[in-house]
């Protein structure tokens, strides 16, 4: 595997290969990079688009490093009789690279009982470890993460293996730890089967902030981790909390409280409301709902006068009840206030609450809102749904490139690849992003990183005719056709079987037009594994030029297949002979017999 990187020699570029590199000669390139990361000096910004600079900018070093060390691991480590990997050498990376080496393999979903074994010993030193998504067992969770110093540790979506008591014993297990972690993040993972009732929070006195969604935490677990001393903020979304009061014995140190979802909330609002009153120090409440709850909590919290004196963020998205006056009123009433979440209500649509000034709104008005509400419920289906929906209103007749929505598209579909309507809808924005002219003033890596994930989309929702319509029409951008590195094989693949089943002339024009160039980048190894699919694709075009022919039709999709015919023949003895053997030269003989061709 070789390298090709920018650097400040001569040549501007710095090339090597990981065959030939040492581990440890990698692990000292890790820390130069690292420490020459640390010294540059920070980018200028240019124009008032922040996402141009960052998604147009070479990924760094130290990125560049650690992603080839992650793609080919094994080859830098032995197996442990238990199966887990060791790193070959005694190098050590620094604690921030170690970070994210983590990190790294993480987003990969690489996180495996063999491959934490790198983190066991000295050899590593975490901090701020992140694990989302593992598929490990308890005890390698407890051999890998929990003799390190951590202060963070978010474990989200670790499979089932590990239960929330595995991992707060864990962690407990170590004094250091006990004292000084800080943030924990436990969302959507299971309790204990044999005692889901076990009570361990207690041990993790130096905790501030906890995240423990969609998980089946109590009021008995609530009561305890609000008797924690330092305990700063706290997320109980979608649990199964039915009353808040406990969270009184915390009042003197809360000051971000996230309730998103909480179904099972069983209090009167009076009583509610008088919890929220306690909370004097509370800078952020979310109290939203993406079911269209319709609770009146929201609604009478904003007629409250005196509580909340120092409240900063409200999030009150899908309440019902909800009015520009009440929101406006209770918002001048606090005037720290710098954000009001409003997705999905009946309020957002007054300049006061447009979202434009100091005043932060998520809501569907106007984009501002829009982007806000991506921004903040990213790993909210159902609101990045709606927000999608709005999105796709506000974009259809847009002529201004936007690539840092665009890049919120992006954050959308990749936290919901399972969600169809997310997909669905995420398509639609995609393709008005990027029709047209708007493709050439984006960012290439924005672009592949787009086109990959409608790809991926398509192979997951392979029946919805909608959203393969959407990704084709991306697809049928010259810029991202020419420009931009995507799996050509996979879409090639894909636009093969849609000219082959669709009778739509529009549709197959676009077909045809995207598969003329698709023909001329892929490698003779691919084009070879398509033999069977060029044998079909072959045959619909000459059944094309053969329909345009008899009809003395001269118009685009009769030029483009054309094209398509001789792009795919060009030295490709196969499909030449699949040319001749569906009679393309008596056909043409008779296309130029007949003089549609001019010259």
């Amino acid at each position: 595997l070789f390298f090709a990187v920018p650097c400040g020699c001569v040549s501007g570029w710095f090339v090597f290969s990981s065959s030939s590199l040492s581990l440890d000669r990698f692990f000292a390139m890790v820390r130069f990079l690292h420490i020459q990361n640390r010294q540059r000096a920070p980018l200028t910004i240019c124009g008032d688009c922040p996402a141009v600079q960052a998604e147009a900018s070479p990924y760094s070093l130290v990125d560049i490093c650690l992603n080839a060390l992650v793609a080919d691991l094994e080859k830098f480590c032995v197996e442990r009789p238990d199966g887990s990997l060791c790193l070959k050498e005694s190098e050590r990376l620094p604690q921030e690279v170690a970070d994210r080496l983590l990190q790294t393999m993480a987003y990969r979903e690489l996180l495996n009982d063999g491959t934490v074994g790198i983190f066991r010993g000295n050899q590593m030193r975490l901090k701020q470890a992140c694990i989302r998504k593992a598929k490990i067992s308890a005890q390698a969770f407890q051999q890998a993460f929990c003799h390190h110093k951590l202060i963070e540790l978010d474990a989200a979506g670790v499979n089932e293996a590990v239960t929330v008591s595995d991992v707060v014993s864990g962690l407990g297990s170590s004094v250091w730890i006990q004292n000084n972690l800080q943030c924990l993040v436990l969302d959507s993972l299971t309790l204990s089967p044999t005692n889901p009732y076990e009570r361990c929070f207690s041990q993790l006195s130096g905790l501030r902030s906890l995240s423990i969604t969609n998980v089946a935490f109590r009021d008995e677990d609530l009561a305890e981790v609000a008797s924690l001393p330092r305990l700063e903020s706290l997320d109980i979304s979608s649990t199964s909390v039915t009353d808040i009061t406990a969270l009184v014995a915390c009042k003197d140190q809360l000051k971000s409280l996230t309730m998103h979802g909480l179904k099972r909330l069983n209090m009167p609002t009076p009583k509610f409301l008088d919890v929220m009153r306690e909370l004097k120090y509370l800078n952020h409440l979310d109290i939203s709902d993406e079911q269209h709850s319709r609770s009146d909590i929201p609604f009478r919290l904003l007629g409250e006068k005196d509580i909340l004196p120092n409240l900063v963020s409200l999030d009150i998205s899908g309440s019902k009840y909800i009015t520009d006056e009440a929101v406006e009123a209770f918002v001048r009433q606090r005037p720290t206030m710098r954000f009001v979440g409003l997705l999905g209500t009946e309020a957002g649509y007054t300049e006061f609450l447009s979202g434009e000034g100091t005043l932060k709104v998520s809501g569907g008005e106007n984009e501002s809102q829009i982007s806000e509400a991506l921004k903040r419920y990213s790993e909210r289906a159902c609101f990045v749904k709606e927000a999608f929906f709005h999105l796709f209103t506000q974009t259809c007749f847009m002529r201004i490139t936007k690539p840092e929505i665009l890049k919120l598209v992006i954050i959308g579909m990749r936290n919901h690849p399972l969600d169809l309507a997310v997909q669905l809808t995420a398509s639609a924005c995609a393709l008005n992003l990027t029709r047209q002219g708007l493709a050439a003033g984006m960012p290439v890596r924005l672009l592949s990183s787009v086109i990959q994930l409608l790809l991926k989309a398509m192979e997951t929702f392979p029946e919805q005719q909608q959203l393969q319509k959407n990704c084709l029409l991306s697809l049928s951008s010259v810029r991202i056709l020419q420009d931009v590195p995507f799996n050509r094989f996979a879409a090639a693949k894909f636009v093969v079987q849609w000219l082959c089943n669709q009778e739509n002339q529009h549709i197959q024009r676009i077909a045809v037009n995207i598969i003329s160039i698709l023909a001329l980048k892929l490698s003779d190894e691919q084009a070879a594994q398509l033999t069977s699919e060029f044998y079909i694709v072959v045959g619909k075009l000459l059944e094309i030029v053969e329909q345009k022919t008899n009809q003395n039709e001269l118009d685009t999709t009769f030029h483009f297949t054309l094209s398509a015919l001789w792009n795919l023949t060009d030295e490709a003895p196969t499909t030449c002979g699949h040319f001749i053997d569906n009679k393309g030269l008596e056909l043409f003989m008779r296309v130029l017999q007949v003089n549609v061709i001019a010259f």
